[in-house]
């Protein structure tokens, strides 16, 4: 038997990864963990959100729970005040709107957490009727 084919009779039954293969596993591998990375990213920032607007509800809905509570008539417009919750502050704004009727007006109280009221974070509103 010849040396070169008893090299290459051995080289036929040789199991493994080229370089090249390596690579290109590497390079998928790099690709799914920052497609993975950014998804939990999102993720988390989404939870943020939903977070900020669930608290800024919750501002919004006391506030309208006092204004039902309250029998002072007319409501007034664009009445602004804070409140502590989550150990932020919270800054409200209620704009108060005629209706047909006019026992009745639509109050919409708007959150945020900027005291210029610049980016609002949710909006509630409902009707309140006068009360005799």
């Amino acid at each position: 038997m010849r040396p070169n084919s008893l090299h290459s009779k051995s080289r036929k039954y040789q199991s493994g990864m080229t370089l090249l293969e390596v690579m290109v596993a590497l390079f998928i591998f790099a690709i799914t963990g920052t497609a993975i990375m950014k998804a939990a990213s999102d993720h988390l920032t989404g939870v943020g959100q939903i977070e900020d607007i669930t608290f800024a509800t919750w501002v919004a809905n006391n506030r309208l729970t006092q204004l039902h509570i309250d029998t002072t008539w007319p409501i007034k417009n664009n009445k602004k005040g804070e409140q502590e919750m989550a150990g932020r502050k919270w800054y409200w704004q209620q704009r108060v709107n005629k209706t047909n009727d006019d026992d009745m007006v639509q109050v919409e109280v708007s959150v945020g957490l900027d005291e210029q009221y610049q980016g609002t974070v949710t909006s509630v509103s409902t009707f309140i009727a006068k009360q005799t």
